[in-house]
């Protein structure tokens, strides 16, 4: 198949289009912008100067890839926004560039963006990750891989969520998450192992009871956040697995802290 350009679209000749990309009609694509080859751009979409989109990516009608972020700093300075193979961007989502202080905004491979999805500038998106309808990343959020946000969910400037991590929908997420866990409720609190989610992926059971004992620790033991790290450490059979070392390494190096537990009851 080639290329094909709906007459009724604006397509910078300064852009950069590969092979068998589809624009829609109405949407315009402004100098500079890359789309990679199998990419479809639906109709009323802007593909702004700063987006770099991957291959065989979906744009649905109305989003708006790699436009000027809603910072006050910023100063029109070349920054971009960068999104990974296979990714599909729903209706109306937003996907800002990034600023001076970080230079760009990168989402990574086979993510799913619902409808009014917003991910502002800065942001560091893993692959596979799912954002349900109107979920919204601030500034500066750092998500990994493999990490689902329900709908209606804004996530702090500067937020971190680990590898795995499932967070329930129309809740804030002002605390880093911590991989491989369900967050839920008001305020947003640790609900137990995402363990469903890892038994899908492959993880095996010994795997997913070193985690749970781990969070075990670190929520149930009744310890503080420091002393929950050293009694994980001091268990040989729990650090043999890179699992729990990748918690190990994410809560120690949270600044925000790491949302609490759920109250006990009676």
């Amino acid at each position: 198949m080639s290329t094909q350009i709906d007459p009724r679209s604006a397509v910078s000749a300064k852009a950069e289009l590969g092979n068998d990309v589809s624009i829609g009609p109405f949407t315009v694509v402004e100098d500079g912008a890359v789309i990679g080859d199998g990419t479809a751009v639906a109709s009323n979409a802007l593909i702004a100067s700063g987006a770099r989109i991957g291959k065989a990516c979906t744009i649905h009608h109305g989003a708006v890839v790699g436009h000027a972020p809603q910072d006050l700093k910023y100063a029109n300075e070349p920054t971009t926004c960068e999104i990974g193979d296979r990714t599909v961007v729903r209706e109306f989502a937003a996907l800002h560039r990034g600023t001076a202080g970080h230079g760009l905004t990168r989402i990574g491979e086979d993510c799913f963006l619902m409808g009014y999805v917003h991910i502002a500038h800065d942001c560091e998106v893993g692959s596979h990750v799912i954002m349900s309808n109107a979920a919204m990343l601030a500034g500066h959020a750092f998500v990994e891989d493999w990490v689902t946000i329900g709908g209606v969910t804004p996530v702090h400037q500067f937020g971190r969520i680990g590898c795995h991590a499932m967070i329930g929908g129309g809740v804030r997420v002002p605390k880093d998450v911590p991989p491989y866990v369900l967050a839920s409720n008001h305020p947003l609190v640790f609900e137990g192992l995402n363990s469903i989610g890892l038994r899908r992926r492959g993880f095996s059971r010994e795997t997913i009871d070193a985690l749970d004992r781990t969070y075990q620790l670190m929520y149930r033991a009744r310890l503080n956040v420091s002393q929950a790290l050293d009694a994980i450490c001091a268990d040989a059979t729990l650090l043999a697995f890179p699992e729990v070392r990748h918690v190990v390494e994410f809560v120690r190096a949270s600044k925000r802290g790491i949302i609490g537990a759920p109250r006990l009851r009676g």
